[in-house]
C-alpha cells in the first residue's frame, strides 16, 4: 500500500480507502452483489483492509449508512484507534444539528471521529453550510474543543469544491470522479487552491457500475494520476477488499476516448464527462441526466431509471422551448444537448 499527504493536516492516507456503505446490514439497491453481511463478518473485512496497509475509513451518520458506524467503532477498537484514521459525515446544514450529529456520531463509535464532513453540500444548501453559525461554522467549534481533529466539505459539485477550496475553515475535500466522470476532478487539477486541501475522491467505481466493464486494477490505477489524497472503495467482502488493496496498481492514464469506446462495445455511451459546465438557465442539472442514462445501461436499472423519471418531462418540455442553448455553448465536449435530452425522454417515456 502506497500513502499519500492529507492536505496541509500532517496525516499520511493509504492511497486507497474503505467506503463502508457495503458493510452495512440491510438493503442496499443502488450496489451491485450487495451481501449485508453482519457484525462480525464486517470487522473481519474491515481487518482485511487494514491488514493490506488501509489507514482510512470512511462512514456516515445511520441515516445514510445503517450501522455501518457502529460496525466500524467496533473494527477500529480492535484494530487500535491509534493506527487507523476515521472520517465521518452527515447531511445536515444548520451548526446546532451538525453540533448533535458529531456528538451522536462519536456516541457510536465509541470513539471521536478525526475528520467530519458536511455531507451532500450542492448549490442549493450551501450558503447555509457556509454561513455564521452553519454546519461547517460548528464543526470549526468541534475542532476547537477537540472533539474532531479536522473539518471537511463532501460535495459532487464542482463549484462547491472550488468554493470550499478558498475557505481557510475547510482542512479536506470529499468529492467524486473516476476514468469516466472525470469533470470534477481534472477541473481540481487545473487550481492551485486545491494545492492545500486534503482530497479524497469517492465513486472510483461509479457506484460499482464501472465494474462490468473495467476491473479494479483498470479503475484504481487510471485514477492515480489525479492530484487526491485517498481514494474511497465501497467495499463489502474480503474478495472486494483483496480486489481494492492486495496489490499496488501501476499508474495507467486512460484518456477519455479510450474509455468511451471501451464502453461502446456494450452500449452506446453519453460521452459526458460530469464537468458541470453545462449550466441550464433554468437550473436543471443537465450532467444528472446525461449521467443517469450512463448508469443505467451500465447496470443500474431500477435505481437511474427512477431517477431520470422525476422530473424528465419537466425538463425535455423546458428543453425543447429553449432557444438560448447555453448548454451546448458551455459544453468543452460539443454535445448536442437538446437532442441527447429528447432521446432520454424518449427512452424513459417508451
Amino acid at each position: 500500500m502506497r500513502y499519500r499527504e492529507l492536505g496541509n493536516t500532517g496525516l499520511m492516507v493509504s492511497e486507497t480507502g474503505f467506503g463502508t456503505i457495503p458493510v452495512l446490514s440491510g438493503n442496499v439497491p443502488v450496489l451491485p452483489d450487495y451481501y449485508s453481511p453482519d457484525l462480525d463478518e464486517a470487522v473481519e473485512i474491515m481487518m482485511c483492509a487494514y491488514r493490506m496497509g488501509c489507514n482510512f475509513y470512511d462512514t456516515a451518520i445511520p441515516e445514510e449508512y445503517g450501522d455501518a458506524e457502529y460496525k466500524l467503532g467496533v473494527f477500529a477498537e480492535k484494530a487500535g484507534r491509534e493506527n487507523i484514521i476515521i472520517s465521518d459525515k452527515a447531511r445536515f446544514m444548520d451548526g446546532n444539528d451538525m453540533f448533535r450529529e458529531v456528538m451522536r456520531s462519536a456516541e457510536n463509535l465509541g470513539t471521536d471521529p478525526d475528520i467530519y464532513f458536511v455531507h451532500q453540500v450542492d448549490e442549493d444548501n450551501q450558503d447555509e453550510t457556509f454561513s455564521r453559525y452553519g454546519a461547517l461554522d460548528a464543526l470549526c467549534d468541534l475542532k476547537k474543543a477537540g472533539v474532531i481533529k479536522y473539518t471537511g466539505i463532501a460535495t459532487h459539485y464542482y463549484s462547491v469544491a472550488e468554493r470550499s477550496a478558498r475557505d481557510d475553515r475547510v482542512d479536506v475535500i470529499q468529492t467524486s470522479g473516476n476514468i469516466m466522470e472525470r469533470g470534477i476532478i481534472d477541473r481540481i487539477a487545473e487550481k492551485d487552491i486545491f494545492k492545500s486541501k486534503g482530497l479524497i475522491l469517492n465513486k472510483v467505481y461509479a457506484a460499482g457500475c464501472l465494474l462490468n466493464v473495467f476491473s479494479p486494477a483498470e479503475l484504481i490505477g487510471g485514477i492515480l494520476h489525479w492530484p487526491f489524497s485517498c481514494a474511497l472503495i465501497g467495499i463489502g467482502t474480503v474478495g472486494q477488499a483483496e480486489a481494492a488493496m492486495k496489490e499496488d496498481f501501476s499508474p495507467r492514464e486512460f484518456s477519455f476516448e479510450e474509455v468511451i469506446k471501451r464502453l461502446s462495445e456494450h452500449f452506446t455511451p453519453v460521452g459526458c464527462t460530469r464537468c458541470q459546465r453545462c449550466v441550464c438557465p433554468k437550473g436543471y442539472e443537465v450532467h444528472i441526466m446525461l449521467r443517469q442514462y450512463n448508469y443505467y445501461h451500465l447496470g443500474k436499472h431500477y435505481w437511474a431509471r427512477k431517477k431520470l423519471r422525476l422530473n424528465i418531462e419537466e425538463v425535455y418540455e423546458s428543453c425543447m422551448k429553449c432557444t438560448e442553448r447555453q448548454c451546448m455553448k458551455d459544453c468543452p465536449r460539443k454535445l448536442r444537448i437538446p437532442e441527447l435530452i429528447e432521446m432520454i425522454h424518449d427512452f424513459v417515456t417508451r
